[in-house]
């Protein structure tokens, strides 16, 4: 699994687009598995710093105690509605528990909420072509890089 610096050091275009989907709208939405495997959507807000990606969580909210039992995540960018639609990004992989009250309150988290850094195992990324006649979905998984594919 990668953390956000190390997908910037492989794909800087790609990571830096995809920042940008991110950095656009403040709500995410994130699915994790409920204890009987079934998804559950979440909303929820992503931090980029110190090279990781993160998120945080009020003190036992479902969606950490699901992290907490299960890591898999995935998190899709917020979205404009058409005709202003640009693209989107998703982020899918581990999200591991800092309980490190010191970095807890680094990240401004309140010591009773909970802190997860991402490690990431793919980055995928929808946008409009050049012409906008066409759509470009560009991926990172780990241990395979990035490839590109146009859909019409």
């Amino acid at each position: 699994m990668a953390t956000w610096s190390e997908i910037e050091s492989e794909a800087p275009e790609l990571a830096a687009t995809a920042r940008g989907f991110f950095d656009a709208f403040t709500h995410k939405t994130m699915a994790t598995l409920r204890r009987d495997g079934s998804p559950r959507i979440s909303g929820t807000e992503v931090e980029f710093r110190d090279g990781n990606a993160w998120i945080g969580s009020m003190w036992q909210a479902l969606k950490a105690r699901d992290l907490q039992r299960d890591p898999r995540f995935a998190i899709h960018s917020g979205s404009a509605d058409p005709p202003g639609w640009k693209g989107d990004a998703k982020i899918a992989g581990r999200a591991i528990e800092v309980t490190d009250t010191e970095r807890v309150q680094q990240m401004d988290e309140d010591e009773r909420s909970h802190l997860f850094r991402l490690d990431i195992t793919e980055l995928a990324l929808v946008r409009l072509g050049d012409p906008a006649d066409h759509l470009v979905i560009e991926s990172w998984h780990e241990g395979r890089g990035v490839t590109t594919l146009k859909r019409k």
